[in-house]
């Protein structure tokens, strides 16, 4: 199997020049012949074919033809479109006025349906919306009864916010999901009680205490998007915070160990030379020390 189909450029010419006059061989073409391009030529099998370098080789391979298409009529269409029963149906990729004429027949046969069908041009955009199920936990009173669909209810709704522990600099935080985001905005202390920004006007990150921060955003597919990589940022800079403390400790017990050793190298070249009485004078301005 290669392309393209047509056998006129790339792979599928090539092999088929280098495999064309071995009677051991075989073609099989499925799909749409075009007129004028080399499949169509050996679908009649020629005696000799002409190559891409412009010399002719002999046909001797064996040529198989089967009739397959890859689109589906309009009875397959439909019969697809009942199984799903989809809100929304997209026309695209195909002729104007049959695309019309398709569009036409399935208003008819979905008009029973609240069946929102489309057929947008070119660079043309479409909105459409999803409404996602949402459920919530009920207590007391309202939990007795099971509410009727459309049916409107009153009480306290309670939404939790994920905390997160993180004990680095808030500031800090903010730094780096700028470097992500392009969108990152401080939040007024009356509005948020506290230090807070908002990534991307999706998720909103307040300061809570010394050890944990809090996000709150609305469940939907793009803040669920944002979401996912600001709680990556946030455990990363946690898992870094002690590996820093712990190489600045490191690096300061080295210093002093070097800092001893530089003593007693400097030690050992006086004493190598002024004994362990000698005395070094050294005259500064008159001033001898």
């Amino acid at each position: 199997m290669a392309s393209p189909s047509g056998l006129q450029s790339r792979l599928s010419r090539q092999l088929f020049e280098m495999w064309c006059s071995d009677k051991k061989n075989a073609c099989v073409i499925t799909g749409y012949v075009v007129e004028g391009m080399l499949v169509k030529t050996i679908i009649n099998e020629p005696k000799e074919v002409t190559l891409m370098n412009g010399l002719t080789a002999p046909l001797n391979m064996q040529v198989h033809y089967i009739s397959f298409s890859a689109h589906a009529d309009f009875a397959q269409t439909s019969t697809f479109l009942k199984e799903l029963m989809p809100p929304n149906i997209i026309l695209v990729h195909g002729e104007a006025n049959e695309m019309g004429r398709l569009k036409q027949k399935l208003i008819t046969q979905f008009a029973y349906r609240n069946t929102k069908i489309i057929s947008p041009k070119n660079c043309q955009s479409v909105e459409i919306n999803f409404n996602s199920e949402k459920r919530a936990k009920t207590i007391g009173r309202l939990a007795g009864k099971t509410p009727e669909v459309g049916e409107t209810v009153s009480g306290f709704l309670v939404k939790k916010a994920s905390t997160i522990a993180y004990t680095g600099a808030f500031g800090v935080l903010k730094h780096r999901l700028k470097q992500i985001f392009e969108s990152v905005e401080s939040l007024p202390d009356e509005e948020s009680e506290g230090p807070a920004f908002r990534v991307h006007e999706r998720l909103t990150v307040k300061y809570e205490s010394e050890k944990h921060i809090s996000l709150h955003w609305r469940p939907d597919p793009i803040s669920n998007m944002v979401s996912d990589p600001v709680v990556a940022l946030v455990l990363n800079i946690s898992h870094e915070i002690p590996k820093v403390a712990v190489e600045s400790e490191e690096a300061t017990k080295t210093e002093e160990e070097n800092n001893k050793k530089a003593e007693k190298v400097i030690h050992a070249l006086l004493v190598s030379l002024f004994g362990e009485n000698g005395k070094l004078v050294i005259s500064v301005d008159g001033n001898a020390s």
